[in-house]
């Protein structure tokens, strides 16, 4: 098959798998906006509420608020404008990607040979394991993530569904996919989860339940899922984690930050194997105590070996 035609393929199948995303997630929203009219009456409850916790605290009146949120009313306009220009900056940035990766996929060959004769004549041999096992870390991440975003999913939509959260679907959904951003996308996910049920009337119980849910899944991610799918060639500590995060956006935005962690785990294998760059590679990487494999998760490994075996 030629290379144009097997890079088109690939790049269509993960265009399939993205819409197909998509439009469970639209699914599930138009599920959402079902219920906007009752949101928005309780937002309007709420904000009554708190308008008058205002004027019995601070002795500001109805007018005197509403004339102040009048004059907010021109920044508001802005922070709209501001929204529809990042949203179509993203739109623009996902089709720069598909092209960027298309082309990159097409040269992946040239670029290679470029790297090797960048290296001298006996480290060539070297270099190309070095290319090789980045490749594979990169491609672990990926296929890692994306079976662990759907162990979330099914993880946060068995818990969701328990506690009669509406929607359950598409915040289980959201949950997951936020996971792609480290530390920060999942406590978002759960906090805008925690958010519009409490607009929904939900109780202090299943708030409280919806919390709890966060903190099982998130033990079980990181002392079970993270070390069976991910492994440790791929951990990275947490101060470079949102480093490589906060370059990544500067760099390129939304596409930065879904590709700073595989980057970075590429440069680590990289200082891991130059002796002048290897302090970096110790430096970037978990410490001995934090990336030591829980007993269990080890019995569970030689467990899920000898299946693998039989069969």
């Amino acid at each position: 098959m030629p290379r144009g035609l097997a890079v088109f393929i690939c790049l269509l199948g993960l265009l399939l798998f993205i819409a197909a995303i998509g439009a469970l997630i639209g699914w599930q929203v138009s599920a959402l906006l079902e219920d906007v009219a009752l949101i928005k009456s309780k937002f309007f409850e709420i904000t009554s509420k708190l308008q008058q916790s205002i004027f019995y605290h601070f002795g500001i009146s109805l007018s005197e608020q509403s004339q102040l949120l009048k004059n907010q009313q021109s920044s508001v306009t802005a922070m709209i404008e501001s929204l529809a220009g990042s949203l179509s900056s993203v739109g623009t940035g996902a089709v720069l990607t598909f092209v960027y990766v298309y082309f990159l996929l097409f040269y992946r060959t040239h670029i290679k040979s470029f790297i090797l004769q960048l290296s001298p004549s006996d480290q060539q041999q070297e270099t190309e394991q070095v290319i090789l096992r980045a490749a594979n870390v990169s491609q672990q991440y990926l296929a890692g993530m994306a079976k662990m975003i759907v162990c979330l999913w099914i993880m946060y939509g068995i818990g969701f569904s328990i506690l009669g959260v509406k929607n359950a679907i598409f915040f289980a959904v959201l949950c997951g996919l936020l996971e792609i951003v480290p530390f920060i996308g999942n406590i978002t996910g759960t906090v805008i989860t925690v958010l519009v049920t409490t607009v929904n009337g939900g109780s202090p119980a299943m708030l409280g339940g919806i919390v709890v849910t966060y903190g099982i899944v998130q033990l079980i991610q990181g002392w079970v899922l993270e070390p069976l799918i991910l492994g440790p060639q791929v951990k990275i500590n947490p101060l470079f984690t949102i480093i490589a995060l906060v370059i990544g956006n500067i760099i390129w935005g939304i596409p930065g930050i879904v590709l700073a962690i595989p980057l970075m785990a590429m440069f680590k294998i990289l200082c891991d194997h130059i002796d002048s760059l290897k302090p970096y590679g110790f430096l970037i990487g978990e410490t001995s105590s934090a990336t030591s494999t829980p007993g269990f998760i080890t019995k569970i490994k030689t467990w899920i070996t000898k299946i693998r075996r039989k069969t």
